[in-house]
C-alpha cells in the first residue's frame, strides 16, 4: 500500500522507508521557528537542560512579530531575551522590527520553507507552510527548546483526510472562503491530529496566496497539518523566492486515507464565521444587519499583497463608514512597500483607514486594534474565540478581504455586491 505525502515526508526525515498512521518517529528538522511570545519560554528551557549550543543554527528562525513594535515593557523584555539569544548564537535568521514581518508570511517570502521539508514552529499556524508541500506543524515552547538542542522532534504520524475541491469559484471567493466553508462542514474538531490534504481542480487553479491561507487555518479544524501537493504553481513560487534545489514529494495513487470529503466550489458563497468559533461559517447574505465597530485586514492568514489588492479594489473611491475603524496591516515589509508602490496605501488612507507596520497585534488582542466591551469586528484573522481580540464581551466575525473591505464601508457585515 502506498503512502500519503505527509507519511512520505515523515519517513524521509526519520530514516525509514515508510511510516504508517499512529507510528512514533524522531524526525530530523529542516527548520525550527519561534516568535517573541513563544521563543523566550523556549530559550529559558533550552538553558535549563544545559544545552551547550544549537544543533543546527542555520535552521533556527526567530521572528519578532506578535507584540511588536513593542507594545509595553513586558513585550520589550520578551524581545530583548530573543535578541540577546540571537546575538549569543550568531543567528543568521533573526528578524527584528523593520526587517521582521508576520512570521508565516515572512518565511515563504524569504525562501526559508520549501517542498518536502519537515518544519516545526512554536506557533500553531506553522501549518501554513503545507501550502508549499512541506510537513509543517505547531509545537509547544518546550518542544522547540528540545529541537534547538537536538535538531529533531518526536512526532506521531497522523492519518490523512483528503479534501477534494471541484468546480470554479465565484467572484471574490478565495482561499479564506473555501477553508471557512470546510471548517463549517467538519467542525473545529473535525480533523483532530489528522493531516488535511487539499486537492482537486479548484486547488490546482488556486494562487499560492490562497493556498497559504487554507493551510494556515487547517489547525482551526484540529488538524496536525494542512498540505497541498507541489505543482506548477508551487514551482513558480519557489523559483521567485529561492534558487534552492527542488525536493518536492508526491503521495502515491494507492495511499490510504481516513476519509475523503468532496466539495463543489461553484456553490460556495463569500463566507463569514460568527462568534465564537471558526466552524460557525455562514454565507455573507445570511449575516447582514450585524453592525460593526472595526474591520481588520491583515494577519498571517490574509495580509499578503493579493489580499490588500482585493481590499483596495473595493475601497477605491469610497469612504469607511463613520462608525467604523478600518485597520490595514501588511504582513511583511515587502508587502508594505508593494502597497505603497502600487498605490494601495493611498487608497486605504483616502478611504480614511489606518495603515500599520507589520504586526500580529490585533489578531490575538495585544495591540493595534483591541476591542472594547460590546464592540464587534470583522477580521481577516483566523480565530474568533471569546476575548480573542480584546474584551470577553466583544465579538469577532471572520471573513476574507472582500467582505472585510465591504463591511468597513457599509458599517455592517456585508459583501462587495451591495456597494453601489
Amino acid at each position: 500500500m502506498g503512502q500519503t505525502i505527509t507519511e512520505k515526508i515523515l519517513a524521509a526525515h526519520s530514516g525509514r522507508d515508510e511510516v504508517r498512521p499512529g507510528q512514533f518517529v524522531s524526525a530530523r528538522l529542516d527548520l525550527m521557528l519561534g516568535n517573541d511570545v513563544t521563543a523566550p519560554l523556549a530559550i529559558e528551557e533550552f538553558r535549563k537542560i544545559g544545552a551547550g549550543g544549537l544543533a543546527e543554527p542555520a535552521r533556527v528562525v526567530l521572528v519578532a512579530d506578535h507584540g511588536t513594535p513593542n507594545k509595553d515593557i513586558k513585550a520589550a523584555e520578551q524581545c530583548r531575551v530573543m535578541r540577546e539569544f540571537a546575538r549569543e548564537h550568531d543567528l543568521e535568521h533573526f528578524y527584528d522590527v523593520g526587517r521582521a514581518g508576520i512570521e508565516h508570511a515572512l518565511l515563504p517570502e524569504e525562501g526559508l520553507v520549501a517542498p518536502g521539508e519537515c518544519i516545526i514552529g512554536a506557533d500553531s499556524h506553522t501549518c501554513t507552510y503545507g501550502a508549499l508541500g512541506a510537513f509543517a506543524t505547531g509545537v509547544g515552547s518546550t518542544d522547540l527548546a528540545s529541537a534547538m538542542a537536538t535538531g529533531e522532534c518526536w512526532l506521531r504520524a497522523p492519518e490523512t483526510v483528503k479534501v477534494v475541491y471541484r468546480g470554479e469559484r465565484k467572484q471574490w471567493v478565495g482561499g479564506k472562503d473555501l477553508i471557512l466553508y470546510t471548517i463549517g462542514r467538519i467542525g473545529v474538531a473535525g480533523a483532530v491530529y489528522q493531516a488535511l490534504e487539499f486537492c482537486g481542480e479548484a486547488i490546482e487553479a488556486l494562487p499560492m496566496a490562497d493556498r497559504l491561507t487554507m493551510c494556515n487555518m487547517a489547525i482551526e479544524a484540529g488538524a496536525k497539518n494542512g498540505i497541498i501537493a507541489p505543482d506548477a504553481v508551487t514551482e513558480a513560487f519557489m523559483k521567485s523566492v529561492t534558487s534552492r534545489p527542488d525536493r518536492a514529494v508526491a503521495g502515491d495513487p494507492d495511499a490510504a486515507y481516513a476519509r475523503t470529503l468532496e466539495i463543489d466550489c461553484s456553490q460556495i458563497e463569500l463566507q463569514v464565521a460568527l462568534p465564537h468559533l471558526p466552524e460557525n461559517a455562514r454565507p455573507v447574505g445570511e449575516v447582514r444587519e450585524v453592525s460593526i465597530d472595526q474591520s481588520v485586514i491583515g494577519s498571517c492568514t490574509n495580509g499578503r499583497i493579493e489580499d490588500l489588492r482585493m481590499a483596495a479594489e473595493i475601497l477605491r473611491g469610497r469612504k469607511v463608514h463613520p462608525d467604523v475603524r478600518l485597520i490595514v496591516i501588511p504582513a511583511t515589509p515587502r508587502v508594505h512597500l508593494q502597497a505603497i508602490e502600487e498605490g494601495l496605501a493611498e487608497v486605504f488612507l483616502h478611504a480614511e483607514g489606518a495603515l500599520s507596520t507589520p504586526t500580529c497585534g490585533p489578531c490575538l488582542g495585544l495591540h493595534m486594534g483591541v476591542l472594547a466591551k460590546g464592540e464587534r469586528a470583522v477580521a481577516t484573522t483566523n480565530r474568533n474565540f471569546v476575548g480573542r481580540m480584546g474584551h470577553p464581551e466583544s465579538e469577532v466575525y471572520l471573513a476574507g478581504p472582500a467582505v472585510a473591505a465591504a463591511s468597513a464601508v457599509l458599517g455592517r457585515v456585508g459583501g462587495p455586491e451591495e456597494l453601489s
